[in-house]
């Protein structure tokens, strides 16, 4: 059992930003694991941070939202660089064009790139057998789920057959032979992805950067994990969530969060001793250097809404067996480098046990300037063992939320950084900077001093969301070697 100690996480002073892969450039509908991420951690190692945070990075639903993943543990076949491909020897290079990125393209290139691979003798096939052996432990599932999913057009599994939906033994038995081919395509993909993502997290290494991600603390509904495992999970005998997960009215909404994942069996989970709990932390560790647990409150209870119910305002709150599960994670790895997305309604309880876990948590800039000098978001309250932003990618741009303001608003926010000749953002960026918290994490988006119309995700809301991307023309446009100095003035180097 731990300890309260201090967090081995923030061992010293960085700056990191925000960043999430889609985001990226390049010539597809989407940022990718190619040149373009490997450009952004020189860009990053040049200026001095050290942290690129970035969210979820599994296969998403059609509206794309990262939160709501069709697994807790594969990664995204959309992020799959098709260079990589053509660099193996598996794709043709006249496949890679700019029509080879819409999403049917990009599917048939990884088609043809592993056609080309299961007839190549090379040594990638050893690499393969053994990541196939090394994540079998989810990898199958996911690949069953997967196939199932494409050959009923992409409904919900509980809308499958019975057979498939209640996974009876016979029936995935004989689809196993009968969609094989497409099962073998989704080994090959998540292969490849990881590949991908391994190579790309030592380059980082090579240039001092860790790899900074994000764990939401539910899963999608609609995903392998909950039909592989719906004992984990509360949901009616046809596999309907009984209550789902959200949060309740707060800064982002009026009626509240409904996000719709459905809620734990944690009584079930706690009878095994967190073992799928321990899975998913320890692909979440293959993955990334530190983790950000999202709505880490949920550990220690989490607001239940009924499943009919269209808003989440007739929610209750449930207790959640959050420091046995913390327990059991940190007995099987010991020091994990985790850190708490402790937003919103945080209860003296979930404080004390994420100080006990020596957990790090999260000071947001852009909620620091209301309620007066006891606000803990104030740079004056904070304490070193954080992370401050001055946003998060569920936050508007620095500039826009600074213009949205009153101007008596925005005079008191100016008296207060004491910075008036300093234009926002780089006037809050600054302020983070000096914070004594030990990681400054600034979003993409203030780094270019965007206002309005770049915000990633609108909380509440279902359209336009996480297509934002930045260019590297926008770089050209600022004084980067301002942030440069900012990280070596306030020792964040």
């Amino acid at each position: 059992m731990p300890v309260t100690v201090e967090s081995s996480v923030l061992e010293r002073r960085r700056a990191g930003v925000l960043l999430h892969i889609t985001s990226l450039p390049g010539e597809g509908a989407s940022g990718d694991l190619g040149e373009n991420a490997y450009r952004f951690v020189e860009f990053l190692a040049g200026h001095g941070f050290s942290v690129w945070q970035t969210l979820p990075v599994g296969p998403t639903h059609k509206d794309g939202s990262p939160y709501q993943c069709l697994s807790a543990h594969a990664g995204n076949p959309l992020l799959i660089d098709l260079h990589w491909l053509v660099e193996k020897g598996w794709l043709d290079p006249e496949k890679v064009c700019t029509k080879a990125h819409s999403v049917a393209a990009r599917e048939e290139c990884l088609k043809e790139a592993f056609k080309v691979f299961k007839s190549a003798e090379c040594a990638g096939h050893e690499d393969y057998q053994k990541f196939v052996r090394f994540h079998r432990y989810w990898l199958e599932d996911f690949a069953l789920f997967m196939a199932l999913k494409a050959s009923f057009k992409g409904q919900a599994w509980w809308d499958w057959p019975a057979g498939y939906r209640d996974r009876e033994p016979a029936a995935l038995s004989e689809v196993r032979q009968q969609l094989a081919e497409d099962i073998a395509q989704v080994r090959f993909e998540q292969f490849v992805f990881f590949q991908q993502w391994k190579q790309l997290r030592h380059y980082a290494h090579q240039h001092g950067v860790l790899l900074f991600g994000d764990m939401p603390i539910f899963v999608a509904a609609d995903s392998a994990d909950v039909w592989a495992r719906r004992e984990y999970f509360l949901l009616d005998e046809c596999g309907h969530p009984t209550v789902v997960a959200g949060v309740p009215p707060d800064y982002f909404s009026e009626t509240g969060q409904r996000w719709g994942n459905p809620h734990y069996n944690w009584e079930k989970m706690q009878e095994d001793g967190f073992s799928w709990w321990i899975e998913r932390m320890h692909t979440q560790l293959e993955l990334y250097d530190w983790i950000r647990i999202d709505h880490f409150r949920g550990f220690e209870a989490y607001w239940e809404i009924p499943a009919d119910s269209m808003t989440a305002i007739k929610g209750r709150w449930v207790e959640a067996p959050g420091e046995a599960l913390l327990e059991a994670i940190y007995e099987k790895f010991g020091a994990l480098p985790l850190v708490a997305e402790n937003l919103g309604i945080i209860t003296p309880e979930v404080e004390a046990m994420r100080k006990k876990f020596g957990i790090p948590g999260m000071l947001i800039l852009q909620f620091a300037f209301e309620g007066g000098a006891e606000n803990p978001y104030l740079p004056h309250n904070h304490s070193q063992d954080n992370v401050v932003y001055t946003g998060t990618h569920d936050n508007d741009t620095t500039l826009s939320w600074f213009e949205s303001l009153s101007a008596h608003q925005q005079d008191y926010i100016v008296d207060y950084i004491a910075h008036p000749q300093t234009p926002m953002p780089y006037a809050l960026i600054h302020c983070a900077m000096q914070s004594v918290a030990r990681l400054a994490v600034i979003p993409m988006q203030d780094v270019l001093g965007l206002g309005q119309g770049n915000r990633m995700n609108t909380p509440g809301t279902i359209e336009g969301n996480w297509q934002w991307r930045f260019s590297w023309e926008q770089l050209s446009r600022i004084d980067v070697g301002q942030l440069k100095h900012w990280v070596g003035l306030y020792g964040r180097g």
